[in-house]
């Protein structure tokens, strides 16, 4: 499969199954609308009025040797067999604290509680989803859980604990832990800073960007804008992060289309690592992204990604998210057709040890798989998210993005649709969008360096 494109004023051509990307001239790009389907006499005729013959015929020779070298044209049918990975599980998003100290308004967390009571991760709990994660690993070695909530922070000393007993575990069990901490930075004083520092592999830190954007949407418990509250805390951190895992996340909503801005500012604020991601919500809240939005999205992504290019000519490096692709190694086989691993490889669990595919369905008992006490109860919520692979999900076979993407979101693909085999439309669109972008990026930085 070939997807091809105009961007930055280049002709960008990427073969799908094999991450080649090449940039090509006007006859070239215009000629691969027909080849090779039709044959040579009909792609010279077809074009002998605007090029010479000669022209065309040296352009079919270097189509014809790409295809024959296996970078163009290509197709690769994986079978399900790639697709096992001996149900085992990996990674788990601990939900330490089912409470939180803001009120943002598309908090999918519903301010915390996730549409439930209010409470805090026993120790006792957290130590059975420790001993829950190193059984269901097997013989996998190397194991991530991430402290999540709600806002972890306020319930710090048990995920002290944690951290301990993780580790002893890990020992005892020949396995590596690597922790990460989700946070609104609300808590993050300097002892705090240094504790996350020293035992966190990574650390995301919430902030929307521009001042006026954060505080419409992510308000202090006293209905006030927590941007004064956070933002020196989340400098700090990353300061003294420095060059060690990290990123400050936002989230734009249709009340800040323009979040090129908000990237900007936050690069303009010293941070090096950021995330921006489109709220997912239903359209009937005012702050809703739907498919009205895309043109402006589109081209705002545009927008950032030459911004990007430009900070970075000019010196001032940062790192967006969402402009990485590595076209020479990228995932593995297994990671491209299962994306995020949602309910297979990774879970999420409750303060009261319940557990659920991921942290967005938490709270949907549909969902509910089982929990740590017992393990997995429910194995066809596992059979559901095993089916929901590249193939297997019909809207994904034929886009060109599948494997950059994974199949998107399962939560987005449900909570629109009613089902996690047909994935989120605008989702789809926008990832489409800033995929080109990346791969453009990746096409000038390569070029600058050679």
């Amino acid at each position: 499969m070939i997807h091809k494109y105009k961007l930055n004023g280049m002709n960008i051509v990427l073969d799908v199954d094999t991450s080649t990307v090449l940039t090509v001239d006007d006859l070239t790009y215009a000629l691969m609308d027909g080849y090779p389907e039709k044959t040579r006499n009909e792609l010279i005729e077809d074009f002998a009025e605007s090029y010479s013959r000669e022209e065309i015929g040296e352009c079919l020779d270097e189509l014809d040797s790409l295809k024959a070298e296996g970078l163009l044209f290509t197709e690769i049918k994986y079978q399900k067999d790639h697709y096992a990975n001996g149900d085992l599980i990996k990674s788990m998003c601990l939900h330490v604290a089912h409470d939180c100290n803001l009120k943002c308004n598309y908090c999918f967390a519903a301010q915390g509680d996730f549409d439930g009571e209010k409470m805090l991760m026993p120790l006792e709990v957290g130590k059975k989803a420790i001993d829950f994660i190193v059984t269901q690993s097997k013989n996998r070695e190397n194991l991530e859980i991430d402290f999540f909530g709600g806002e972890p922070l306020m319930n710090l000393d048990v995920v002290k604990q944690l951290v301990v007993y993780g580790n002893e575990m890990a020992e005892k069990h020949h396995k590596k832990f690597k922790y990460t901490m989700t946070t609104n930075g609300v808590l993050l004083d300097a002892e705090t800073r240094e504790y996350l520092n020293e035992t966190m592999d990574n650390i995301v830190l919430s902030l929307d960007g521009r001042k006026e954007v954060n505080d419409r949407m992510r308000q202090t418990v006293n209905d006030k804008g927590s941007f004064d509250v956070i933002i020196n805390n989340i400098k700090a951190m990353a300061e003294l992060r420095g060059d060690r895992d990290h990123y400050v996340r936002g989230t734009y909503t249709h009340y800040n289309l323009d979040f090129s801005k908000d990237v900007q500012f936050l690069a303009e604020q010293g941070f090096k690592s950021i995330s921006v991601e489109p709220v997912v919500s239903e359209s009937s809240k005012g702050y809703a992204i739907t498919e009205a939005d895309l043109p402006v999205i589109m081209e705002e992504y545009d927008k950032l990604a030459l911004s990007y290019l430009k900070r970075h000519e000019d010196g001032l490096h940062y790192n967006f998210f969402h402009f990485n692709v590595d076209l020479d190694q990228g995932p593995c086989v297994y990671k491209r057709l299962s994306g995020c691993g949602a309910g297979r490889d990774y879970v999420a669990v409750t303060p009261e040890g319940d557990v659920y595919p991921c942290h967005q369905f938490v709270g949907n008992e549909i969902f509910k798989m089982g929990d740590v006490f017992r393990g997995i109860e429910n194995t066809e919520i596992r059979k559901e998210f095993e089916a929901g692979n590249l193939l297997e999900k019909e809207a994904c076979t034929e886009c060109w993005c599948k494997y950059f993407c994974g199949g998107g979101c399962h939560a987005n693909a449900y909570n629109f649709n009613g089902t996690i085999m047909k994935p989120h439309n605008v989702s789809c669109e926008i990832e489409r969008r800033r995929v080109e972008n990346a791969i453009m990026i990746s096409i000038v930085e390569e070029s600058e360096q050679a």
